[in-house]
């Protein structure tokens, strides 16, 4: 009877030793909207989390169809981690009602929103669908500015911190390594980027808001003649006509836009056109994405 039970009793241990080993290695799924939150889990979670991005760099993340393949991700997922701000307002609701997982919907610990945990510019003072793309809450591109993403990634941690308690303090340790790498980051990016202060830009759209002010460019024309529309002949013959009375030093565009309005303009006034990706690139990490930006601004006025 006592052999039965300390067999019993060993068993059951046994059992419970790997049910907890299973748990602790067992990943966390985190559906990312766009590339920059998957590469900032990854910082903050390495192969803890088996992370996925709905969208690419390649991509306007204010136009995806919820294909099946995205369904079936956010299906899987245990966060979501997402811009906000009315930036996924066009096909996140139809993707989480199709999706049907109650761990990721809005009030639940896997649910985030980049956007609830940072100060965003732009914010409109008049609601207009006919002035465009108008975002209530302010402009949503606020992932270009390194100071934002730390605040992103601290709030992240929690959500990492809260949905897989068992290695809260690993993400916490994690963060602590990210945020020291991009106060390093910073420094040497400001430094590079000190040619670039007072500079004028032609921009294509407003993603671009949150760099020019941490790198203190001025933004002094709009290649689209309202958010989001795209360029029209006669808006392009006005900027030109602007150009000539006062030339930008420069014309950015996203590498995801089309470039034509972008080298028509910089053809007729021998403005360099710089085309530059909206977000983290296959295979980069976010301080390489921002290396690239920094890089690909400087250049021309090296």
């Amino acid at each position: 009877m006592i052999k039965q039970l300390h067999k019993t009793f060993f068993t059951l241990t046994f059992l419970l030793t790997l049910s907890q080993s299973l748990l602790a290695n067992d990943q966390i799924n985190l559906f990312a909207c766009e590339p920059e939150w998957a590469a900032i889990a990854h910082e903050l979670g390495g192969d803890r989390l088996n992370t996925y991005s709905a969208t690419t760099s390649e991509q306007d993340p204010h136009h995806i169809q919820p294909r099946p393949s995205l369904i079936s991700h956010a299906r899987r997922a245990d966060i979501l981690a997402c811009t906000g701000a009315e930036l996924e307002a066009g096909w996140l609701p139809v993707l989480l009602r199709k999706a049907g997982n109650s761990k990721i919907l809005a009030g639940q610990p896997g649910y985030f929103m980049a956007a609830d945990h940072v100060l965003l510019l732009g914010k409109p003072s008049i609601l207009d669908r006919s002035l465009g793309d108008v975002h209530a809450d302010g402009n949503p591109h606020f992932h270009t500015d390194p100071y934002r993403l730390q605040q992103v990634a601290r709030a992240l941690t929690e959500t990492l911190a809260s949905v897989d308690a068992i290695h809260a303090d690993e993400y916490r340790k994690n963060l602590s390594v990210f945020i020291s790498r991009m106060n390093q980051a910073i420094v040497r990016w400001t430094l590079q980027a000190k040619p670039l202060l007072g500079k004028t830009v032609i921009a294509h759209h407003k993603n671009w808001l949150y760099l020019e002010n941490w790198l203190g460019l001025e933004e002094v024309g709009m290649l689209e003649p309202k958010s989001g529309i795209p360029p029209t002949s006669m808006h392009l013959s006005k900027v030109l006509s602007q150009m000539k009375q006062t030339p930008a030093d420069m014309i950015i565009y996203a590498s995801h836009q089309d470039s034509h309005a972008a080298h028509w303009l910089s053809n007729k006034t021998a403005i360099p056109a710089i085309s530059l990706p909206a977000t983290v690139e296959q295979g980069q990490d976010i301080f390489q994405w921002i290396d690239h930006i920094v890089d690909k601004l400087t250049k021309p006025l090296s």
